[in-house]
């Protein structure tokens, strides 16, 4: 199976899409791409990118092109630009950077374009955001989710992930509604006990700020992001991000139940330490190696791989 490195197409310039912008670049791909606000466009041509605010201009050349296009833009502005997609270039290869998956693949459904997709989601970022935070290694030995949901077309997974790669991450391979319950415990979670530590603590008043140190620097690190854009990740993946909100909320009720009767936090604590020494010792990757790509039944392999430890660190063998 021959799969080249395409160029690539990035739809979307902010700290994700900026930076990935500036990886493949730097890996020595042509790359090019496009944003709505023409400041980012401007600061990004300043930095010697090849960048363009016409996006029907930027697919055509995807289409003539045959580039890899990625979606990079918030989970509400992914229908808008899937609808210039499939005016424009609905045979190019079409991936995203989206952090949720289920309904982004839904959304490139609506839109016909499924047969040429494959999701992706690179763990990695800043609580920074737009053009000036993007940095040409933020996804280096970072993991890059890249999808095996059934129908997967495997030269076009084998893009992506080459994509990933590139970019100096490793690969983990997820179905989409698996990453969806999982990102929702420990990404999207984590934003909204981040607003509420905040704003707990804000209600304190001003001696309360004055004090907070290290713990509440970094417990509230990520309520720095702009609201709009934690509002569209947190939404677009609501039922998971409800399950874990109801776990949470179990958790800090007993707490409070135990603090009220007994005067101890015992329970959660211990428990909390002991999930935090266990991420801290997760056992190490190990390298995925005996799956093909293409060969019968390899959505499951890569599928059960992943969920015993294992990542993709090269491109694998393909028929």
């Amino acid at each position: 199976m021959n799969t080249p490195d395409r160029p690539v197409c990035v739809l979307g310039l902010g700290l994700i899409g900026g930076s990935l912008l500036q990886a493949v670049v730097a890996s020595g791909r042509p790359a090019w791409g496009w944003n709505r606000s023409a400041s980012a466009v401007d600061l990004a041509r300043a930095d010697g990118y090849d960048v363009t605010t016409d996006i029907t201009a930027a697919l055509q050349r995807a289409a003539a092109d045959d580039a890899l296009v990625v979606v990079a833009v918030p989970m509400f502005a992914v229908d808008t630009v899937l609808d210039a997609i499939a005016e424009h270039a609905p045979a190019c290869a079409l991936t995203d950077v989206v952090s949720v998956k289920a309904e982004v693949a839904a959304a490139v459904a609506r839109h016909g374009l499924s047969a040429r997709f494959v999701g992706g989601h690179p763990m990695a970022g800043t609580s920074e955001s737009g053009w000036v935070a993007a940095e040409v290694d933020l996804f280096r030995n970072a993991v890059w989710v890249v999808t095996v949901d059934e129908g997967t077309d495997p030269h076009v997974w084998l893009t992506v992930a080459g994509l990933a790669l590139a970019c100096g991450s490793v690969v983990v391979p997820s179905r989409s509604e698996e990453h969806d319950r999982a990102v929702a415990r420990v990404s999207h979670l984590p934003h909204v006990l981040a607003e509420t530590l905040a704003a707990v603590g804000a209600d304190g008043g001003e001696l309360a700020l004055r004090l907070a140190a290290g713990s509440f620097r970094d417990g509230t690190r990520v309520a720095g992001t702009a609201p709009a854009l934690v509002s569209a990740m947190c939404d677009a993946n609501a039922p998971a991000l409800v399950e874990a909100l109801d776990d949470a909320i179990d958790r800090l009720q007993r707490a409070r139940t135990a603090l009220s009767a007994t005067s101890s936090t015992e329970e959660l604590v211990t428990a909390g330490h002991a999930a935090r020494r266990d991420y801290d010792a997760q056992l190490q990757w190990w390298e995925i190696t005996d799956v093909v790509v293409g060969a019968a039944g390899w959505l499951n392999e890569m599928w059960d791989a992943a969920r015993s430890g294992g990542v993709v660190q090269r491109l694998p063998d393909s028929v």
